[in-house]
């Protein structure tokens, strides 16, 4: 497995604080513990943010842990830890129980599939599927949304995403996701608000679906 899409920097210090909304956390959590080099950053930044706080006085407000960010249940004794060969990435894997293929996905359009898990704190956090072949509708975004590839892969005006990579878009960006033709794509999506589709029957279709 070789990544080439990574987190941002800003993302990564905002994990490493304990600032990013539990749904996005549990995704930055998911790539870290399938990425060396986020891993690696994560260290440096935990072992910066804890010279910093050497000197503070011990409240409540100056213990940062990123680990908290991850949703309640999910956690293994090292979240950050390699997965191995494992779908499914441990931090998350406790809210996805039996695996992939036994995942009970909603139906939301023509080749499109979603299923929703619990997390802590805000944002959506929530499996996506998509048939070889089959696209997302263009849409942009309310807010910050991350996209870790689980299997398959995807493409769109960004480049190609494979398992292991993560997208990270924001409110300024707009796409349109096309699964590959090697098989379905399965996502790991977390967004801090719903996304906004730009046709008619797309957002028809948002509606009714409640996407």
């Amino acid at each position: 497995m070789t990544i080439t899409h990574h987190l941002d920097d800003a993302t990564l210090m905002s994990f490493a604080a304990g600032a990013l909304p539990g749904a996005l956390a549990a995704v930055a959590a998911a790539h870290a513990s399938m990425c060396l080099r986020c891993r690696r950053e994560l260290a440096m930044l935990e072992t910066v943010g804890g010279a910093l706080l050497a000197d503070l006085p011990a409240t409540p407000s100056a213990q940062f842990d990123p680990r908290r960010m991850v949703p309640a249940g999910a956690a293994q004794p090292h979240p950050f830890a390699a997965a191995g060969d494992r779908e499914i990435p441990r931090p998350v894997a406790g809210l996805v129980s039996g695996g992939l293929d036994s995942v009970p996905w909603r139906w939301l359009g023509p080749g499109v599939w979603d299923h929703l898990l619990p997390h802590a704190g805000l944002g959506r956090l929530r499996l996506l599927r998509v048939a070889r072949g089959r696209n997302i509708p263009e849409h942009g975004h309310g807010g910050m949304e991350l996209t870790l590839v689980l299997r398959g892969s995807f493409h769109d005006d960004t480049g190609r995403y494979r398992r292991g990579d993560v997208a990270e878009l924001d409110e300024t960006m707009a796409h349109q996701p096309v699964a590959d033709a090697g098989g379905d794509c399965i996502c790991l999506v977390a967004s801090e608000k719903p996304e906004h589709f730009s046709g008619l029957i797309a957002r028809q279709w948002q509606r009714l679906r409640r996407i």
